[in-house]
């Protein structure tokens, strides 16, 4: 052994343990990114799906006529043409939502009648949603939408 190799073997050492620690770093910061990215696509999906919920519901004259409507936009969204049990499941525990943005966009006839919670029922969708099924709820609106060729005439 020289005299050197101990002071250059730590150097070494530190070198490698440095070089570890960065791709560590890069490592959580592409996994962060991808994380916001999710999230910021969550936020607008349910962004833009409660829009269009509040638009039907709007003009809804009764309750029931807004859960109606809010179904058929959620079917229309989802591209869901056909009835299943798993997505009457999802329909019947999405109602609450609509309930609820009819209840904000009505009078309050009883002013003693808690404020309509909007935000608090999809929340409570959406926890329901990802405790019974293997992704968050707005991953369901993720279509892949094959090319197709444009023909002209």
């Amino acid at each position: 052994m020289t005299p050197t190799s101990s002071f250059l073997d730590a150097l070494k050492l530190a070198a490698e343990q440095a070089g570890r620690a960065e791709d560590d770093f890069r490592r959580q910061i592409v996994e962060r990114t991808k994380m916001f990215e999710q999230e910021r696509a969550y936020a607008h999906r349910r962004l833009n799906f409660m829009r269009a919920i509040a638009e039907a519901v709007a003009t809804a004259e009764t309750e029931e006529i807004a859960v109606a409507a809010a179904t058929a936009i959620m079917r229309a969204k989802l591209g869901w043409a056909n009835d299943s049990e798993v997505r009457e499941v999802v329909l019947s525990h999405f109602a609450p939502v609509a309930v609820q943005v009819f209840a904000s966009l009505s009078p309050a006839e009883d002013e003693k009648a808690p404020l309509p919670d909007v935000v608090g029922a999809l929340t409570e969708f959406e926890t329901w949603y990802r405790e019974t099924h293997p992704n968050p709820f707005w991953v369901l609106f993720e279509h892949y939408m094959p090319e197709t060729p444009r023909v002209d005439f």
